[in-house]
């Protein structure tokens, strides 16, 4: 992996890392846009406040956007939601072998 690689890997990873940035993400990833209050349901115990930094970090980040029917993923926003899918298969294998090794 160049070195190129590794800071842009950093940076997705960094701004990934904030609280409730991948939680707005993944709550649009059905494509559906959402205003700012069904957008703040869908993710759940998010403030205001927080909600609107995150949407501004992932709008200048170019992964999100705000349209005439609220807010929904850019074309890079769904690229990147479609690679993390396979995050939710995973995760619920894992959350099995949790559970297993709690019993």
């Amino acid at each position: 992996m160049s070195s190129k690689e590794s800071v842009a890997i950093g940076q997705l990873l960094s701004l990934l890392e904030s609280r409730y940035a991948m939680r707005v993400l993944w709550a649009l990833r059905d494509g559906h846009a959402q205003t700012f209050r069904l957008l703040q349901d869908s993710v759940g115990s998010i403030t205001p406040n927080t909600l609107n930094t995150r949407i501004k970090e992932l709008r200048e980040a170019g992964l999100m956007t705000h349209g005439s029917d609220g807010y929904c993923v850019t074309t890079a926003g769904a690229d990147l939601l479609k690679r993390l899918a396979d995050l939710q298969a995973f995760a619920g294998k894992w959350a099995s072998s949790q559970a297993r090794k709690a019993s």
